[in-house]
């Protein structure tokens, strides 16, 4: 099979699965607290909510900031598909472009919404200047991990509320997975591809 075909079916791949997962939440559950749906006792839940910033509920402020992470996960997306060519001409190890691919798809995924969700479903924030480029991301998979007062004990943040519940989709999930595999394996397979086109001199 191409290589070129293969991995950026990947990337096909993660961003259908993505796109997917968003329609069924958007079409068949309920917004908010209302519609959410316990999983795993209190920790792991279905939870439609829409975010108009970055993975894992983390927004930039303004409509500027809107636009600038929008115009840099274009940026991004382009400079992952030029690299992920590159991988593939010097015949990398699959595990790495693998992971770059799965990074592209969640990618395009989360860019999709932020382009053509606020027009498709008209789920753009109020005030925005347009619908265009301000879609608000659609996210599902919730962690109630924990919340709380910390203990006064602890320095700076002794005695303050916190809440550490992240909320996200399945782009943001192939992209945190992928980039942990390439920060844990990442050096040992680009070492070892380097001895494979060696002959292992």
């Amino acid at each position: 099979m191409n290589p070129y075909l293969r991995y950026f079916g990947i990337s096909l791949l993660v961003l259908l699965v993505d796109q997917a997962t968003k329609m069924l939440v958007y079409y068949n559950m309920e917004y908010g607290l209302q519609g959410q749906i316990i999983l795993m006792g209190d920790w792991l839940k279905l939870h439609y909510t829409l975010n108009p910033g970055m993975a894992f509920g983390l927004q930039l402020g303004g409509d500027n900031g809107k636009l600038m992470l929008t115009s840099f996960r274009i940026v991004a997306m382009a400079g992952i598909s030029w690299y992920m060519v590159q991988l593939i001409k010097k015949q990398m190890q699959t595990a790495y472009i693998t992971c770059m691919a799965l990074i592209l798809g969640g990618a395009v995924g989360n860019l999709f919404d932020s382009v053509f969700y606020g027009v498709l479903l008209g789920n753009a924030p109020e005030g925005s200047p347009s619908p265009w480029l301000h879609g608000q991301v659609i996210d599902m998979i919730y962690f109630d991990i924990w919340e709380g007062f910390l203990p006064d004990w602890i320095p700076m943040f002794g005695g303050e509320y916190y809440a550490f519940w992240p909320i996200f989709n399945v782009a943001d999930a192939t992209i945190f997975t992928s980039i942990a595999c390439l920060m844990i394996f990442g050096g040992k397979w680009t070492v070892n591809n380097d001895l494979e086109t060696s002959g292992g001199k």
